[in-house]
């Protein structure tokens, strides 16, 4: 039984079950933010309180379940790196049984797969990773839905387990090392430019080629063109061969004049050029939304949440569900950052839904404002960033403030304080 030090003669007799389906930075950041408050602590991802400030937080019991595919957190913006750099590939993936913050007896993750969730019963049906296809049923109180976009390769490794994944890219790596002719990404968006910029910085005697469909690069992000143009300046000058108004028509594998495989990369425009390896950065990616009610997402799969994150008023139990991250319908350029942030309201409106069904206190509920579009974009040692109150910045202290010295890992790591540490 637990008794919280602020609701007065309240005795609970069951903690609350949180489920969370998805353990990257918008699941991990809710899962988190939501055990500090219900331990009376500030929320890592919150605001932080004035000195010799303190909040009365009123203390509830909670067990958290984590549900992810993968078997460890793995830092997805890293990913151009991760997939040029061997060491910083290690770095990259972490398992979580090894992310101290996880280490607690109310905290549980499970490596498989979420296939449905009933909002009218609270129950999600799953399927444990290497179980083969038995299911179980998850009860819960509240859920998180933060399971993410699914990308395809080479944008994002496909392994679930970091044993494979360490393999993948390794492979991966090492055949670009040895490209003759050397290697060609196609599309000019973010995730292109990036791959790019990381594999030539990496491996500087490399041939690397962007080449993307239209005359702008970041052609279908609501940017202001000077950022589009600083970009295309800065892959220049990282010694990146950029080919604009290039079509991607076909690719043949050939032979070259020593023999040796190769492809013919084929242009509608009627280029063509020899590549070793071509890597398309342009695939659609498509919200992991497949285990929810169709009444709860739009004709693309998004979550139509509310401004309190909380899932359609129509559906069942609308208020006790949740999502956060890539998963939602909102306006913004999908981003790790607003990921966290959303993290941290769904845990504080969960928080305060527990209040009210404890001592009938009305929520007060954060809410989501529009997003304008805004932009961090790493181009080899240099960054362009970008947002309506500050317009567009570029150069190497826009990189140390945006990436510091490994694309963001160790902000995000510290952000949610994955270290384990916590404060008052």
């Amino acid at each position: 039984m637990f008794q919280s030090p602020v609701d007065v003669g309240v005795t609970i007799e069951q903690p609350f079950r949180i489920l969370v389906v998805g353990g990257s930075y918008g699941g991990l950041s809710a899962a988190l933010n939501l055990q500090d408050l219900c331990r009376g602590l500030a929320p890592r991802c919150g605001p932080k309180p004035n000195e010799g400030e303190h909040v009365e937080r009123p203390q509830y019991p909670v067990d958290i379940t984590i549900v992810d595919e993968r078997d460890g957190f793995y830092h997805l913006i890293g990913s151009p790196l991760a997939l040029a750099s061997e060491s910083y590939a290690e770095k990259c993936w972490v398992k979580y049984e090894d992310i101290p913050a996880l280490q607690s007896p109310n905290i549980h993750v499970l490596h498989g797969t979420v296939q449905s969730v009933d909002q009218q019963r609270k129950v999600a049906t799953y399927v444990a990773r290497g179980g083969g296809t038995q299911t179980s049923e998850i009860e819960y109180d509240y859920l998180v839905a933060a399971s993410g976009l699914r990308r395809v390769w080479p944008v994002v490794p496909q392994s679930l387990r970091r044993k494979q994944y360490l393999f993948e890219a390794g492979d991966h790596i090492r055949a670009a090392m040895t490209a003759r002719h050397g290697v060609v990404i196609v599309g000019g968006g973010a995730v292109g430019i990036e791959m790019a910029a990381e594999l030539k910085l990496v491996q500087p005697h490399l041939k690397v080629t962007l080449v993307h469909s239209r005359d702008k690069l970041l052609s279908s992000e609501p940017l202001p063109d000077d950022v589009k143009d600083r970009s295309l300046e800065l892959l220049r000058e990282a010694n990146v061969d950029v080919l604009m108004s290039h079509r991607l028509d076909r690719t043949e594998e050939i032979k070259d004049d020593q023999g040796n495989k190769c492809f013919r990369v084929h242009f509608t425009n009627g280029h063509t050029m020899l590549a070793d390896q071509v890597a398309m950065a342009i695939s659609r990616s498509v919200p992991s939304t497949t285990f929810l009610s169709d009444k709860a997402l739009d004709n693309e799969g998004y979550v139509k949440i509310q401004a309190s994150l909380a899932f359609p008023p129509d559906t069942p139990n609308s208020a006790d569900h949740f999502a956060i991250g890539d998963v939602v319908k909102w306006s913004g350029i999908k981003r790790c950052g607003a990921a966290m942030h959303m993290g941290y309201f769904a845990a504080n409106n969960i928080h305060q839904r527990i209040q009210k069904e404890v001592s009938g206190k009305e929520p007060a509920f954060l809410e989501l404002e529009e997003i304008p579009p805004m932009i961090g974009l790493a181009v080899g040692k240099k960054a362009v960033s970008y947002w309506p109150q500050a317009g567009m910045s570029s150069g190497e202290d826009v990189m140390k403030a945006f990436f510091g010295d490994d694309l963001g890992f160790t902000i995000c790591w510290n952000h949610m304080r994955l270290g384990g540490k916590n404060v008052l």
